[in-house]
């Protein structure tokens, strides 16, 4: 079988940030790097998954929501991929996905799709978890730049 490109990248020189993964027509997936791979700390399965139920709701309701396919975490529980169009340029996609991280660190509330009719494992959230996760992304993402999107050689 053919190897999938996600599995050439060498996960030991990948640092926390983001990156394009790959383009695919006019679909850009970005990948999202939240942990230092085979670290040993991952996102709890609780914080992840609220994480993606705020992510997934902020993205699909902002200024890019019409160009948004796809967000989802990691099945490793490293980060996230989002999937937008490419008129969504990349200097865009960084602050989207600032805004986004700082909208999850001072969300208050009640968690979007948290319900058991909603969600199908909604007992399972986390958000003081998914909150504190944000804030820490923050800080990696604080001076990214269109540059830095490249994946470390």
């Amino acid at each position: 079988m053919k190897k999938i490109a996600s599995f050439t990248v060498d996960h030991d020189k990948l640092e926390r940030g983001m990156y394009i993964s790959r383009i695919d027509g006019d679909a850009v997936t970005y990948d999202i790097r939240m942990k230092k791979q085979n670290g040993g700390d991952y996102l709890s399965n609780a914080a992840l998954h609220t994480v993606e139920h705020l992510f997934a709701t902020f993205v699909r309701n902002g200024e890019f929501s019409d160009s948004v396919i796809y967000v989802g975490p990691m099945g490793c529980r490293t980060g996230f991929y989002l999937v937008v169009r490419d008129s969504v340029a990349p200097e865009q996609a960084i602050a989207l996905v600032k805004d986004t991280f700082e909208f999850i660190a001072g969300f208050e509330g009640e968690v979007p799709g948290a319900k058991r009719r909603e969600c199908g494992n909604y007992l399972e959230h986390d958000l003081a978890g998914a909150k504190a996760e944000a804030a820490e992304m923050l800080k990696v993402l604080a001076d990214w730049t269109t540059e830095k999107l490249k994946y470390t050689e």
